[in-house]
């Protein structure tokens, strides 16, 4: 019985998930992605809008001479719209997408802070019941009697949202 708790102690330390995320704000919840994605912070600008794309989907920025695709993530989790803020802004993260490795900007309400999440902090993703599921759920960290949820960016926006034949050609 020791073995069994001591190996899953020492699994549980090792949990992957395990490290520094930047957390932001979508309407009241914190979220959190893994720190090593982020490639920049930065405040709202000029979105060119590109037509036949999914409404989450803002548009394109030049980003020192790149185009990227800017994302609103209020959008893609279902929640309405709101007026933008001085602290509403865009993370530029790199995912990963069946086209190989490219930058996204996602227009979040506010970033909070760069947390160290340890493996005693992270809950698996409970059980919704039978409602649809959601890969894109790393886990759950318990901070200071929060929740923050974790985010697995490459699930969520890496495969899915690269889909269809304006935004290939985009990401050329």
């Amino acid at each position: 019985m020791a073995t069994v708790e001591m190996t899953n102690t020492q699994t549980k330390h090792t949990d992957p998930r395990a490290g520094k995320y930047l957390t932001f704000q979508l309407d009241r919840e914190e979220f959190g992605i893994p720190v090593l994605q982020v490639r920049e912070i930065m405040g709202l600008q000029d979105i060119t809008a590109v037509p036949n794309t999914p409404h989450h989907v803002k548009g394109v920025i030049n980003l020192r001479g790149r185009v990227i695709p800017v994302l609103c993530l209020r959008a893609r989790f279902g929640l309405p719209e709101v007026e933008h803020t001085t602290r509403t802004c865009i993370i530029v993260v790199q995912v990963k997408s069946p086209a190989g490795e490219t930058q996204l900007g996602v227009i979040v309400d506010a970033v909070s802070e760069v947390l160290t999440v340890t493996a005693d902090e992270i809950e698996d993703t409970p059980n919704f019941g039978g409602g649809p599921s959601a890969p894109y759920l790393r886990g759950m960290a318990k901070i200071k009697d929060k929740v923050k949820i974790l985010l697995d960016i490459d699930q969520l926006l890496g495969a899915g949202e690269l889909q269809g034949a304006s935004f290939d050609a985009l990401l050329g």
